[in-house]
C-alpha cells in the first residue's frame, strides 16, 4: 500500500460497493499516515511538551484526531453510544488560537501516549465497521452519514500540516528522522527570480452543492471577479533571496511592518525566520526531524507579517508596487498554467501529496509554464483575508470550521505544501490562519497597482445569528421583556440570601444571561454554547463591547445594527464573564463549582437530555440552584423520540415535559416553588415575529448529593 501517493475520493460515480472499498481504504491510510507522523517522537514525554505556547502539547492532537469521528458521527447520527466520554471532551477543541481558547496547563490532566493509542484503535475499529455497514447510495452529499465519515478523513489529514508544524518546534534531540520522512537532498543556488507577466482574465471561485468531491463549508457558493493583469515572480521567494532583507536590517526597521507585524515582531524578538538556525558557521535550516545546512534555493517558510514586511522593502528598493497576491490574481495564475486538479492528475504536478519528499525542495524543480511551484513546496501567503462566497451555508456538522475566521484576521494559504493530502492539494481549497501563525508557508510576490479587495463584512448577516442578535440585545417587542435578562433576573431572585460565587450558563447562546448575572452580583459566570455561530459573538461581546448585525426587513432590505454592553448598562461585569464551546451532555470535567446552572431554552435541543439531567448534578455546589426553561419543542431532528422527556403517550397516557423533568431531577434536587410562564419573542424580518413561550422550573440540589 502507497501511503505516499493517495487521492481524495469522487464522491458522485461509480459502483457503491467499489466506492465503499475505495472509502474504508482511504480512511485506513489516512489513519496509518498520522500515526506513522508520531512516531518521530522520541520519548513518551516528548507528546507532553508544547512546542507552541499558543498550542496545545502533541498529546492533545494524537487524540483530537480520532476523537473529531466520535464526535461528528454523533452529531450525524451515525453512531448513537461513545467509546469515552471523557476523552470526547478533553480532544475536542483546541486547533486556531482564539480569544476564548483556553491553554491553561493547570486545566488539563492529560492521559498516557498509551491510552491515547489504545483509544485511537477503538476508534478505528468503530469507524470501520461503520463504513462496512452503512448503508451507501451514489452520489454522496453532505446531509448523507458517509459526509461524516469523509469529514473526518480529511479533518485528519489537515492535522498531518498542523502537527509537523509543530513537531518542526521541538527541541531537535525529542524527534528522530524517519525513513518515511525522508527529506529532499538536493541543496545550491536559487536562480534570480523575475517577475513575468500574467494575462488578466475571469477567475469563478466556488462549488456547486454537486460538486464530485469532499469540501468544506467555506468552498461552495460562488464568487466571480476579472483580474486585471499583473506580474508574478516566476519563483517562490528563496531563503537566498530573503536573506537580503534580513541582512538589510529588515527585522529591524519599523517602516517595513504594519502595525501588527511590528507589534508581534517586538513580542517575539524576532530577527529571522523561526526554521532558520544562525550559529558560529553560518546558517542552518530545521526540518521536521533534521538541522542542515540552510539550502539557499528552497522557498524561505515565514508567517504572513513577515512575508508583507519582506514585500513593503522589496518594494522601495525595486521602485515597483509589491505586494503578496490575492486569492483571486493566485487562482487567475493557477489556471493560466493549466495546473490538473487532484485526485485526476496522473501525477503530482509538484512537490506535493507526499509524493516526492517530506520537505521543502529547491524553488526551481518544478515548472508549469513559465512559472515554479504554482502548487506545492509550501503553501503560499495571500493578501486575502478568508471571507465567505455569495451562497455560503454553514455545514451544520462542524459550524465552527469557518465563521471563526471570518473576522478579517485570518488570511488565505494557497496552492499546498509537501505534505498536503485530499482536500488540501486540490484546487478548491481554501485553509486561512491568523497572520502571525506558521505553516510550511512561504510566498511569491505581484507587481500590480490594482486595489486589495478586503471583504470586510462588518456586520453579522447569517440570519439565526442576527435573529439572536436582536433576541439578545435589541428592542423589546410587543412589551414582551427580554428574554435571557429576564431568566437572570429571576435566577437572582431565586439565589437571595444565597452564595454568588460562580454561575454556569448553558446553551448561552450570546451571552446576554451572562452579562447580567455578572451585574447582578455573580463574581464569576461562564457561558456555555455548542455552536459556535452563537459562543464566537458572545465572546465577541466580552471582548469589544459591541456587536453590528444586518437585519432581514423585508426581502433583500436589510437594517444595519449597533448593540453595546455600556448601553444595556452590562460594561461593570464583562471581566467576570467567559466563554467557551462546549457540548452540554459531554461536558469537560473542568466546568464544575457552581452555585447556580442556567440551561434555558436548551433541553429540548439536546441529544441525550437524558444524559444531561442525570449528570448535571455533579458541576454544582450543595444547596446550589439550577433553573431550566423550555417551550419542550421536542423534535427528532434534534432529539430521538425515546429521549424526549414528555409530549408522548405512555400505556395511553399522557407525558408531559414537566412530569419528565420532575422524575429525572427528584432523586438528587427538590423543586422550589411553582412553575412560572416566561413568555419570548424573536423578530424574523419587519412583519414576521415568533412568539413563544417557556416554563421556568427551579431546583435546589438536595444535601449530600
Amino acid at each position: 500500500m502507497d501511503l505516499k501517493n493517495t487521492r481524495t475520493t469522487i464522491l458522485n460515480e461509480g459502483d457503491p460497493e467499489q466506492k465503499r472499498a475505495e472509502i474504508l481504504d482511504y480512511f485506513h491510510r489516512t489513519f496509518d499516515i498520522d500515526e506513522k507522523l508520531y512516531e518521530t517522537l522520541r520519548h513518551d514525554d516528548t507528546f507532553y511538551l508544547r512546542a507552541d505556547r499558543l498550542r496545545h502539547p502533541l498529546i492533545f492532537y494524537f487524540g483530537h484526531t480520532a476523537t473529531f469521528f466520535i464526535n461528528k458521527l454523533t452529531i450525524a447520527k451515525a453512531i448513537d453510544s461513545r467509546i469515552n466520554p471523557r476523552f470526547e471532551s478533553l480532544f475536542a477543541v483546541g486547533v486556531d488560537e482564539m480569544s476564548w481558547d483556553d491553554l491553561d496547563a493547570t486545566h488539563y490532566d492529560w492521559p498516557t501516549r498509551q491510552e491515547v493509542k489504545e483509544y485511537r484503535d477503538k476508534v478505528r475499529e468503530l469507524v470501520d465497521g461503520l463504513i462496512r455497514r452503512l448503508p451507501l447510495k451514489l452520489p454522496i452529499t453532505w446531509d448523507d452519514p458517509f459526509w461524516a465519515v469523509m469529514m473526518g478523513i480529511e479533518h485528519e489529514r489537515i492535522h498531518l500540516e498542523t502537527s509537523s508544524v509543530l513537531i518542526r518546534q521541538l527541541p531537535i534531540d525529542q524527534v528522530a528522522q524517519l525513513p518515511f520522512w525522508a527529506i529532499c537532498t538536493e541543496a545550491g543556488e536559487p536562480p534570480e527570480n523575475r517577475l513575468l507577466q500574467v494575462a488578466g482574465g475571469a477567475v469563478v471561485l466556488g462549488k456547486a452543492a454537486d460538486h464530485p468531491l469532499y469540501g468544506w463549508d467555506n468552498e461552495y457558493g460562488r464568487h466571480e471577479a476579472t483580474v486585471a493583469g499583473f506580474k508574478a515572480s516566476q519563483c517562490l521567494v528563496s531563503n537566498r533571496e530573503f536573506l537580503a532583507f534580513v541582512q538589510a536590517g529588515g527585522y529591524g526597521e519599523r517602516k517595513w511592518w504594519t502595525e501588527e507585524g511590528w507589534n508581534w515582531r517586538e513580542f517575539k524578538g524576532a530577527e529571522h525566520p523561526l526554521f532558520w538556525i544562525k550559529n558560529d558557521g553560518g546558517w542552518k535550516l530545521r526540518t521536521m526531524a533534521l538541522e542542515i545546512d540552510l539550502p539557499w534555493n528552497w522557498p524561505v517558510e515565514v508567517n504572513c507579517l513577515e512575508a508583507k514586511a519582506f514585500c513593503a522593502w522589496k518594494a522601495a528598493v525595486a521602485g515597483l508596487p509589491i505586494r503578496l497576491p490575492t486569492e483571486d490574481e493566485w487562482t487567475r495564475l493557477r489556471d493560466v498554467c493549466a495546473i490538473p486538479d487532484q485526485p485526476w492528475w496522473e501525477k503530482a504536478p509538484g512537490n506535493i501529496n507526499l509524493e516526492h519528499w517530506s520537505s521543502s525542495c529547491p524553488v526551481d524543480r518544478f515548472r508549469s509554464g513559465d512559472f515554479y511551484d504554482v502548487v506545492g513546496n509550501v503553501w503560499q501567503w495571500t493578501e486575502t483575508p478568508i471571507y465567505p462566497f455569495h451562497g455560503f451555508r454553514i455545514h451544520p456538522w462542524y459550524d465552527d470550521f469557518s465563521t471563526p475566521t471570518f473576522d478579517t484576521r485570518h488570511n488565505l494559504i494557497k496552492g499546498g505544501s509537501w505534505i498536503s493530502t485530499g482536500n488540501e492539494a486540490t484546487r478548491d481549497s481554501r485553509y486561512a490562519f491568523r497572520r502571525h501563525f506558521f505553516q510550511h508557508a512561504g510566498f511569491r510576490y505581484v507587481e500590480s497597482t490594482a486595489a486589495v479587495e478586503v471583504h470586510q463584512d462588518q456586520y453579522e448577516t447569517d440570519t439565526l445569528t442576527a435573529q439572536y442578535c436582536d433576541a439578545h440585545y435589541g428592542a423589546e417587542h410587543f412589551g414582551v421583556a427580554n428574554f435571557p435578562a429576564t431568566c437572570a433576573k429571576l435566577c437572582l431572585e431565586a439565589m437571595a440570601g444565597r452564595s454568588k460565587g460562580r454561575a454556569l450558563d448553558l446553551g448561552c447562546a450570546l451571552g446576554r444571561a451572562s452579562f447580567e448575572l455578572a451585574r447582578g452580583g455573580f463574581q464569576k459566570v461562564t457561558g456555555l454554547d455548542f455552536s459556535t455561530r452563537f459562543f464566537r459573538l458572545a465572546a465577541r461581546m466580552q471582548e469589544e463591547g459591541y456587536l453590528r448585525y444586518a437585519f432581514p426587513e423585508e426581502g433583500e432590505i436589510l437594517s444595519f445594527h449597533e448593540v453595546g454592553l455600556v448601553d444595556l448598562g452590562l460594561e461593570g461585569g464583562r471581566d467576570r464573564v467567559e466563554f467557551f464551546q462546549a457540548d452540554a451532555c459531554n461536558l469537560p470535567e473542568k466546568f464544575t463549582g457552581y452555585d447556580l446552572v442556567l440551561a434555558a431554552n436548551l433541553i429540548d435541543r439536546l441529544y441525550s437530555p437524558r444524559r444531561f439531567l442525570s449528570t448535571i448534578h455533579e458541576r454544582i455546589n450543595p444547596g446550589g440552584v439550577l433553573v431550566i426553561t423550555s417551550p419542550y419543542t421536542w423534535l427528532e431532528e434534534f432529539t430521538k423520540k425515546e429521549e424526549w422527556l414528555g409530549g408522548y403517550k405512555d400505556a395511553g397516557e399522557n407525558v408531559t415535559s414537566l412530569e419528565g423533568l420532575k422524575s429525572a431531577l427528584a432523586p438528587r434536587f427538590r423543586m422550589l416553588g411553582e412553575p412560572r410562564d416566561i413568555p419570548f419573542v424573536i423578530r424574523e424580518t419587519r412583519r414576521k415575529f415568533q412568539h413563544t413561550i417557556a416554563e421556568m422550573t427551579v431546583w435546589e440540589l438536595k444535601g449530600g448529593c
